[in-house]
């Protein structure tokens, strides 16, 4: 009786998961006639980044927080791209709807609702009267959640956005800010110097021409990759080659692994200045709002220094949600530490999944290995009395980076990756000069 009981209530609770999150194969595709459901299902989420910039909203928020989840499940995980090119945008699509689903965590459970450093209540400083219109200021300035942001001075005139209503800018500077510049709950958080200027048209200019680099590196890096057979394909390959010789092989797979790094690094820089000029140039947002997405992560020298400042924290408050404050609550710092590499390994690995080719927890145990490494790191500086770093330490990160880390790469490429149309042919420059070399070459031969 017991064992059919329990096959029951398993077999009911594989329906009900794969009701809400059905396998690859059972994914509805995407068409212009069904992209608005999909878009609708992140409005709820809008509702809620609402709620929680409103005071007195705790207990409608937790009553709301199922809807919110089922929608973004939903949009991340049953709608699927049918080209096999475009298959990198399920993966997209999958890492948008994790981070709503942290946003949504953190907005609900912070039961004062999400405050700006200076704010009693939400859209209330601290011994001030209500304040209209969004982001509301405290003594003329706005603190910076580290030594290297210096505050900036602004009016409130400035954040203003007359074509968008107060309530809807407020919710939207929530939903967006990633590493929560100004906000409490990323105090901590590392933000790099800044590296353009702070007058408005300068730093426009700048960011655009940051973008159109980046967009040329990361098309000159991914065309790189399609030449590699297997990796290049949308059906995927392995970068470790066995048909070469080891002497070889490894070689090739650093370059592939490199390569991949690259354009990574590359792509985020793109998206995050398209971003910036969105919100600068059109948003009235501050220039100062929007520092450095990275702070030169080749010349890291210790895992501590790459993960913690080097390397972007856009995701560091989704880590912190999904395994960090839940494994501070069973087992302390240390807990903390672990779990929040384990969520980032299983952040990674749940959104490649949607590619539609299965599991492989090696990005999971790659990321997961992290947290022992910066402990490795902290009984190194209490045994020797000395920081990882210097020519060592950077020698150290790229051992790590650049050879432990090609499993997980390669992961990546076996299910499709490098296959992925990231640039469209038809405005990729690489591919448009290397297609008018081949017909030249062609014409005189």
């Amino acid at each position: 009786m017991k064992h059919t009981l329990w096959q029951e209530i398993s077999i009911g609770s594989t329906r009900a998961f794969h009701a809400v999150i059905p396998k690859p194969h059972s994914r509805i595709p995407l068409t212009f006639s069904n992209a608005p459901v999909l878009l609708s299902c992140f409005v709820p989420f809008v509702f809620l980044a609402y709620l929680a910039r409103r005071p007195g909203t705790y207990l409608i928020r937790l009553l709301f927080l199922p809807t919110v989840i089922i929608a973004t499940l939903t949009a991340g995980f049953r709608f699927r791209w049918t080209i096999p090119e475009l298959n990198v945008y399920n993966w997209a699509i999958a890492l948008l709807a994790e981070v709503v689903l942290a946003k949504s965590l953190e907005y609900t459970f912070t039961k004062e609702g999400m405050l700006k450093i200076g704010e009693r209540e939400p859209g209330l400083s601290k011994g001030k009267e209500p304040i209209k219109g969004s982001p509301p200021i405290s003594n003329g300035s706005v603190p910076s959640t580290n030594g290297h942001a210096e505050p900036t001075e602004f009016s409130e005139t400035q954040a203003v956005v007359h074509f968008i209503p107060s309530w809807l800018y407020d919710a939207f500077e929530l939903i967006h800010t990633m590493r929560g510049l100004r906000w409490k709950f990323a105090q901590g958080t590392y933000i790099p110097a800044p590296n353009r200027p702070l007058e408005r048209r300068a730093f426009l200019r700048a960011t655009l021409i940051s973008f159109i680099q980046n967009f040329l590196l990361l098309d000159f890096f991914e065309s790189l990759l399609k030449l590699f057979p297997g990796v290049g394909l949308p059906t995927g390959g392995t970068m470790f080659y066995p048909t070469l010789h080891p002497i070889l092989r490894y070689p090739v797979s650093t370059t592939i692994h490199m390569f991949t790094g690259t354009a990574l690094l590359a792509g985020f820089g793109m998206v995050y200045d398209l971003f910036t000029l969105i919100a600068v140039g059109l948003l009235d947002s501050l220039p100062s709002s929007w520092p450095p997405v990275t702070d030169h992560p080749w010349s890291a020298t210790s895992m501590h220094m790459l993960w913690a400042q080097s390397w972007h924290q856009l995701l560091r408050n989704t880590f912190l949600v999904f395994g960090g404050y839940p494994g501070r609550w069973l087992a302390g710092d240390l807990g903390m530490l672990l779990g929040t590499f384990v969520a980032s390994g299983l952040f990674h690995e749940c959104s490649i999944y949607t590619l539609g080719r299965g599991l492989d927890h090696t990005v999971t145990v790659f990321f997961a290995s992290q947290g022992l490494l910066l402990i490795g790191e902290r009984v190194w500086r209490q045994v020797t009395g000395k920081r990882v770093g210097g020519t060592i330490g950077r020698l150290w990160v790229y051992f790590v980076m650049f050879i432990c880390a090609q499993p997980m790469t390669n992961a990546w490429h076996v299910r499709g990756l490098g296959g992925a149309m990231v640039i469209p042919p038809l405005i990729s420059p690489t591919r448009i000069i290397v297609d008018l070399v081949r017909r030249s070459l062609g014409r005189s031969v």
